[in-house]
């Protein structure tokens, strides 16, 4: 089961859909949240998440702060499926009066990274395991017109997978190894 873990939308139950997905368990979800709280990165932040699955990790966003979020899923399950929590959460922030947008987009990360003109404070990135380490990296170099300065990258891969090459323009801050998967974090260099 996931769950929005903090925030006015906390303890709320998210939809998932059967095998199209893998959710980032609880407890990275808490450990990511908890360093992106104590470095001030939620609170008005406009969010993109790529391939976002359930749409947890946007939602726990908005739940803590964030006002925007951007959610981009190419199954088409998935993206049925953000559609529902994105309603269940943002009927929770609007019942507290704090309104926030989102919207979701049903393709392919590289196609929606070719049309999209906005510019972004804090990007997931989260693909299915059995994508690879090049498209990975190509997303974070499609990624960096939509970088606001100052914006942080948060990439998930299984520990399998290695580290991913990221262009020089973003500055790897940090990485946690969590049994299996490994986060890596990214910021637009200055």
């Amino acid at each position: 089961m996931t769950r929005i873990i903090g925030g006015i939308a906390g303890s709320r139950k998210l939809v998932s859909p059967a095998k199209s997905t893998r959710p980032t368990s609880d407890r990275i979800r808490e450990s990511i949240f908890n360093r992106l709280e104590s470095r001030d990165l939620l609170e008005g932040a406009e969010v993109l998440d790529l391939y976002a699955g359930t749409g947890a990790l946007a939602l726990e966003a908005l739940s803590r702060g964030a006002i925007n979020a951007v959610l981009v899923e190419s199954n088409r399950q998935a993206a049925a499926v953000c559609e529902q929590n994105c309603k269940l959460v943002v009927k929770a922030l609007d019942s507290e009066r704090v309104f926030v947008q989102f919207r979701i987009f049903g393709q392919p990360v590289k196609t929606f990274l070719a049309n999209e003109g906005k510019t972004y404070d804090l990007v997931f990135i989260d693909p299915p395991y059995e994508v690879d380490n090049a498209e990975v990296s190509q997303n974070l170099e499609d990624l960096l017109p939509h970088l606001k300065p100052g914006a942080t990258v948060v990439v998930e891969r299984s520990s399998r997978s290695g580290q991913v090459e990221a262009p020089s323009k973003l500055e790897l801050e940090e990485s946690k190894s969590y049994g299996d998967t490994n986060v890596f974090w990214y910021s637009l260099a200055a």
